[in-house]
């Protein structure tokens, strides 16, 4: 199983104001980031998931919650913490038909930080510009990270960073 987190984030590593992105909307970056995720299994804080109940992402949920133990939607599930998700998350592909084995971590904020460091691969829009904002996406050290694609869209340039091979 590849986890793999994927985000929007400004010049300055923000991704939210008041549970919104701070920039206006980008049709190119909604449309890669739909068609990438759609069939697979995401985790993804309840407060996250709430704000995506009319169109939530991927094929299978795995809600990231200490507040509330069922969430009355059939294609999600709850993880009281990152290793209960991150067993749900093994147990989803295993009995699914998941052909990738790619689990996609879609934040928010906190979210991103708690799995930051089980992440195999982050697909990263780096939009064009600095914004204010509450919540950022978690910095990470470039020494641990390489770039392995990158596309250059109007407004955003999309980035598919993955954990480099640990020295033994």
């Amino acid at each position: 199983m590849q986890l793999v987190s994927v985000a929007a984030l400004a010049e300055n590593r923000v991704i939210g104001r008041d549970g919104e992105v701070p920039w206006d909307h980008i049709e190119a970056d909604v449309r890669q980031y739909r068609e990438r995720v759609a069939g697979s299994p995401v985790i993804l804080g309840r407060r996250t998931f709430d704000s995506m109940r009319d169109d939530l992402p991927g094929a299978r949920q795995i809600v990231v919650s200490r507040s509330v133990d069922a969430i009355d939607v059939p294609t999600a599930a709850v993880a009281d913490g990152v290793e209960a998700a991150i067993e749900l998350a093994r147990e989803t592909v295993a009995e699914g038909d998941y052909p990738d084995e790619t689990v996609y971590v879609l934040g928010g904020g906190a979210i991103y930080e708690l799995f930051q460091p089980h992440v195999d691969r982050m697909a990263l829009s780096h939009v064009h510009g600095a914004y204010e904002g509450d919540t950022r996406f978690p910095a990470w050290d470039d020494d641990e990270w390489a770039v392995d694609s990158e596309t250059a869209y109007d407004r955003f340039t999309l980035r598919e960073w993955v954990r480099r091979e640990a020295s033994a």
